[in-house]
């Protein structure tokens, strides 16, 4: 994007990045692109160059701005100052802006008329499916893997990132045009299914499993991995059983099953609680038949090699050393980092359970493009699994999606007063709790149904909202207080804001009833639909760089442009066509909040 003054823009061509001809920042690159064409140093510009226009930082200056003049400056010989004042002044906006004015060293600065806004109004109030946003041009095949949590564990707080930003990322792509499957990558296989099995036999409390399962089967877990740490013969029990699990013993495998099982059922829960689904559950076990013949495979393509027993994949020497996920700098010397894919006692690894999970994905579910959101210390364990498949000579453009870590007050690692991680389950009903205080206090003379289904609104949002708002690399601090705020940038200011453009509506006794055009009269309502009208240019960038707080920056500065219009503006005192345009503005915010908050997975209502 176009930074502030004296910074120059890069611009990047995106895999997943839709043609947006008909946004107010195309139309206006489109015109700027036709005046440098004809201009006197048309012959200089560099090849293929396209100059681009994006939204004011300050509109003070203007709605749009380009630092084109500023980037071709040295190729054509000119003053960008001196260049921008020439490409002013042959700029011919027509009916969409005035004349460009100049600004700082050189940015060219455009001002959308009152005509055009009103123009735009009505295209976006005619566009209710997609508001102005156009679809993809190259739609992708996308397997998005987020959540993947452990079976026979409750979520953690530490899941709310991946399963919030996955769950955004994947209704983004959709509504874009992408194709997107969903696939749960649950941990449902590996060492810690001895000690469940073991204890599952001796340990537990069949009337806590009917009642809430997960918990009993955590409190399994932990008193006989607490056992084992003190009897050596207990931790090969243990061992034993995960033998005969992974041998196929029929006991163990039912059993194994019914921990699955149960463990859907609890993650379920929490699932349709936070209105997250996925097209498959395929956990680890799924893939276990591939990996003897896929290690196989690789030796065989001297991808890997033995050593010390064990099967390694090292760097082929390609990348630099720098870059080379296979190598690291040890006490100022340059060591071997491979991949293990194969232990010396035959046991496979997550490297090789992940590689077979790309084949799949490609193979199986046709995959042109591979996200994955997942935690920032993971890095080297993609970064390594991505050079691998480029090895292997596959195509889908694999994309690591990291997040930063979720802090108390204190700025550590948010956990209970015990010192325990703290349980989403537990997060989920204390902030609806928490928005149901609130509900009782300022509004109590709705009904209990009400109240509760406005509260699980207002709780789910708050927290969605609070990981949304974030860049996904920041680490944030949770705070109920900030969160539920109906002040200032949060889900609660937001579902407010869509709230006062329905009560409008409830006060006239009617529905809104269409209108013919738009008659702008005062700033506020062109200042609302400016900002309306970039919801077009704001939803495909959530895909560069996969980031979903830039949409729910767009939100909120909606939300707060739309409170603007709401305080200066009268709608139903106002007669005639200033009343029907105001009433419509008040309708496409509505439609436009309620898509954006949609597309991050935040439900609206109607009260508040």
């Amino acid at each position: 994007m176009l930074a502030a003054a004296g910074k120059l823009a890069t611009f990047i061509s995106l895999p997943y990045h839709p043609v947006m001809a008909e946004t107010l920042a195309t139309l206006l690159a489109e015109r700027l692109n036709e005046t440098l064409a004809k201009s006197s140093f048309a012959g200089d510009l560099p090849e293929g160059f396209r100059a681009h226009v994006e939204q004011a930082q300050n509109r003070q200056f203007g709605d749009y701005q380009s630092n084109a003049a500023m980037i071709l400056a040295k190729q054509v010989k000119k003053n960008p100052r001196e260049l921008a004042s020439e490409i002013a002044e042959s700029f011919d906006g027509g009916t969409l802006c005035d004349k460009p004015e100049i600004a700082g060293p050189g940015f060219i600065n455009f001002r959308i008329t009152t005509d055009a806004l009103a123009e735009r109004a009505a295209i976006l109030l005619n566009d209710p499916d997609h508001l102005g946003v156009e679809q993809a041009t190259n739609p992708q095949t996308i397997v998005l893997d987020f959540s993947a949590p452990n079976v026979a564990k409750p979520m953690h707080v530490g899941h709310i990132r991946s399963t919030i930003i996955g769950d955004s990322l994947s209704r983004v792509a959709r509504f874009l045009g992408h194709n997107v499957i969903t696939d749960n990558h649950i941990g449902d296989w590996g060492t810690q299914f001895g000690m469940i099995l073991w204890g599952w036999k001796n340990l537990l409390d069949e009337k806590a499993l009917e009642a809430d399962p997960i918990p009993e089967l955590l409190r399994v877990y932990r008193e006989v991995n607490a056992k084992t740490k003190e009897d050596e013969s207990l931790r090969e029990e243990c061992k034993g059983q995960l033998v005969a699990l992974q041998s196929g013993d029929k006991e163990n495998l039912a059993i194994w099953e019914k921990c699955i099982e149960l463990s859907k059922i609890g993650l379920k829960k929490i699932y349709d609680q936070l209105d997250v689904s996925f097209d498959h559950w395929l956990g680890e076990s799924f893939y276990n038949d591939q990996l003897g013949p896929l290690v196989e495979q690789l030796v065989a393509e001297n991808i890997a090699t033995e050593s010390d027993g064990a099967i390694v994949i090292f760097s082929d020497g390609t990348l630099s050393e720098k870059e080379d996920p296979f190598l690291k700098s040890e006490d100022g010397e340059i060591k071997p980092q491979p991949a293990l894919i194969q232990k010396s006692d035959g046991g496979f690894l997550y490297a090789t359970t992940d590689l077979a999970t790309i084949d799949y994905r490609i193979s199986d579910l046709g995959a042109d493009a591979l996200w994955y959101v997942v935690g920032v210390p993971q890095q080297l364990h993609f970064d390594q699994l991505f050079q691998i498949s480029k090895r292997r000579g596959q195509k889908a453009d694999l994309q690591f999606i990291p997040f930063g870590s979720i802090l108390g007050k204190d700025r550590k690692m948010l956990r209970t007063r015990e010192g325990e991680t703290v349980q989403l389950a537990d997060v989920l009903t204390e902030s609806i709790e928490r928005a149901r205080k609130v509900i009782d206090e300022k509004n109590p003379d709705l009904s209990d149904g009400e109240k509760h289904e406005i509260a699980t609104v207002i709780g789910i949002g708050a927290v969605k909202y609070a990981e949304l708002s974030q860049f996904r690399m920041t680490d944030y601090i949770f705070d109920w207080d900030t969160m539920l705020a109906l002040k200032g940038n949060t889900a609660p200011y937001l579902i407010n804001a869509y709230v006062r453009t329905r009560a409008i509506f409830r006060k006239l006794g009617s529905d809104f009833a269409g209108i013919d055009s738009f008659t702008l009269t005062a700033d506020a309502e062109k200042n609302l639909v400016l900002k309306l009208a970039q919801f077009g240019e704001t939803v495909p960038t959530v895909l560069n760089d996969f980031r979903p707080n830039g949409l729910a920056t767009y939100l909120y500065e909606l939300a707060t442009t739309y409170h603007k219009f709401w305080e200066a503006c009268p709608v139903l005192r106002e007669e005639g066509a200033v009343r029907e345009t105001r009433l419509a503005l008040c309708e496409l915010t509505g439609r436009v909040l309620k898509c954006g908050l949609g597309l991050l997975g935040i439900r609206t209502t109607e009260k508040m």
